[in-house]
């Protein structure tokens, strides 16, 4: 196929496909009689993976070792630090929203775009009939059984470091 077939099939634009080329992601298999650059399905299933590593958010540089060594185990520790990026990210956007609805002093906002604090966790779990104890004890099996998901829930609900270690205390004290 053309680059301009190439480019429709995967909803791209030529000149991106003459960037790839640039860059040396996505080389044409040869030219047709005319000069056309020609792709073979070799080339379109290569693009698809470029296509696929872009909508993960990686940049084209860290895309270009994936295609010349596919191991699971390259992909798997560029994936991995693209997804650490990512939650960075989202934390980073999370503050900003906390910060714009602190500023303009309305915290019904964090309700109606479902975002989750402290406060709408505890009203959560007590409409559903839990009781003091039981959030303790809630809290308690959650950080018996992943530690590190624990802390960084309570993180996520942008409870201080101090009152995350109250709670922890307060939980190691109650028994099974």
């Amino acid at each position: 196929m053309t680059i301009g077939q190439l480019a429709k099939q995967h909803g791209l634009s030529r000149s991106t496909l003459l960037y790839y080329h640039r860059l040396g992601l996505l080389t044409p298999s040869g030219r047709l009689r005319n000069g056309y650059r020609h792709y073979t399905t070799r080339d379109d299933a290569r693009l698809r993976r470029i296509c696929l590593y872009r909508r993960t958010g990686l940049p084209l540089a860290e895309i270009g070792p994936l295609l010349i060594r596919p191991g699971r185990q390259v992909l798997a520790l560029i994936l991995e630090s693209q997804l650490h990026e990512l939650s960075t990210q989202i934390e980073t956007l999370r503050r900003r929203q906390r910060l714009v609805v602190e500023l303009l002093q309305d915290h019904r906002l964090l309700e109606r775009l479902s975002i989750r604090d402290r406060d709408a966790w505890v009203r959560l779990l007590r409409g559903s009939g839990f009781t003091g104890q039981d959030l303790v004890r809630w809290h308690r099996d959650f950080e018996r059984l992943d530690p590190h998901y624990d802390q960084r829930f309570l993180e996520h609900l942008h409870i201080p470091g101090e009152h995350i270690a109250a709670i922890s205390r307060r939980a190691q004290q109650v028994r099974g």
